[in-house]
């Protein structure tokens, strides 16, 4: 069968219009850590090695920086102290933020009653 380039770039197209995309400003939940944080260690045995797989993480995927570079690209409402701090951000605004990592019960509550807070930016408007 000779080669087709119009078959193959149109089943090309139409593999990539069939995936899920989210929008260029859609949110993320940013962790500020620092190295050598207990609690930063702790999140990542209990939560992080799962998170990527969660609705969660869909609705806000999961953006690692250190409170020694914070990226300027953010507009923290306040400077992060405490670490892990996972603020909500959304085209570099804060959204919203946990401070601290409560546990495991605690902080899926926390985050779902943070990302319920901000349905526009994380997926659940309807739209």
């Amino acid at each position: 069968m000779p080669f087709r380039p119009a078959i193959v770039t149109a089943l090309g197209l139409a593999a990539i219009t069939a995936l899920p995309l989210r929008a260029v400003d859609a949110a993320e939940l940013v962790m500020v850590e620092r190295p050598g944080c207990h609690w930063c260690q702790l999140w990542h045995e209990e939560i992080g090695a799962s998170y990527d797989k969660t609705d969660e993480a869909r609705r806000a995927p999961l953006r690692r920086v250190r409170i020694s570079d914070l990226p300027p690209d953010i507009d923290f409402a306040t400077t992060p102290v405490y670490t892990p701090t996972f603020v909500l951000v959304e085209d570099g605004a804060e959204l919203g933020r946990i401070e601290g990592y409560p546990g495991e019960h605690f902080f899926w509550p926390m985050l779902t009653q943070l990302l319920d807070a901000h349905p526009e930016a994380t997926g659940q408007d309807g739209s």
